[in-house]
């Protein structure tokens, strides 16, 4: 009797690990494995795209570039090849939204500090202001690791043509002049694919925390 009882206690204890087991990974199953969009400009909104590539619906990738940074260095799309990375529209003069943007861009810095895969790229929209030794200062002033984050400048026609017709994230500015923009709150993480994966609200902390979240996560994935 006593051998008995001890092997259906075996028995009901091999079956209650076998069933947690098999709930486990019933469970595991059912849950949705996280993923990231691939952005095109027909996926957002027609007013931050230009109308040249307003109905593209596939491949869109980030186009080459070439800007000066805040140390006088030419910064092109080979320095950050094969990088994640997270691009913004901002000016130093900027009263409004831009402190809370750049204040938060520090945090995802320093969230980032240590990931050699990832990096940050800060477009000026006022070249004609925002020259290098103004860069130079506004980086110092917001802690900036040169390695990690350029803050760049260039001919302003070829910061909109970026801002409009890659990175999908800047609405026009006043008509009467031609290439004004407006920038917007818009943080866009690209891959390394060059491929634009999500577009964050850089003055909102949640965003924030989502926005180095979806990093960490395409930081694992394999090209």
């Amino acid at each position: 009797m006593r051998n008995y009882l001890k092997k259906y206690r075996i028995f009901l204890l091999t079956m209650l690990v076998v069933s947690g087991i098999a709930i486990f990974l019933f469970y595991g199953a059912l849950k949705p494995k996280k993923t990231l969009p691939i952005f095109t400009p027909a996926d957002v909104n027609p007013e931050l795209v230009d109308s040249t590539v307003q109905h593209k619906a596939r491949f869109h990738a980030i186009a080459d570039f070439a800007f000066t940074n805040q140390n006088g260095k030419t910064v092109t799309q080979k320095d950050y090849e094969g990088k994640i990375y997270v691009a913004d529209f901002f000016f130093t003069t900027c009263g409004s939204i831009c402190p809370k943007m750049t204040a938060n861009l520090e945090v995802v810095q320093n969230a980032i500090a240590n990931n050699p895969k990832v990096m940050l790229l800060s477009h000026t929209v006022t070249p004609e202001i925002d020259s290098v030794p103004v860069l130079k200062a506004y980086a110092q002033k917001h802690h900036v690791i040169d390695a990690k984050w350029n803050l760049v400048t260039g001919d302003k026609k070829d910061i909109y043509r970026m801002a409009r017709q890659s990175y999908l994230a800047v609405k026009l500015g006043a008509p009467d002049e031609l290439y004004d923009m407006v920038h917007t709150e818009n943080f866009v993480l690209v891959d390394t694919k060059r491929r634009v994966r999500g577009f964050y609200d850089g003055t909102n902390p949640e965003d924030i925390q989502r926005l180095i979240a979806d990093i960490e996560w395409l930081s694992t994935q394999a090209d």
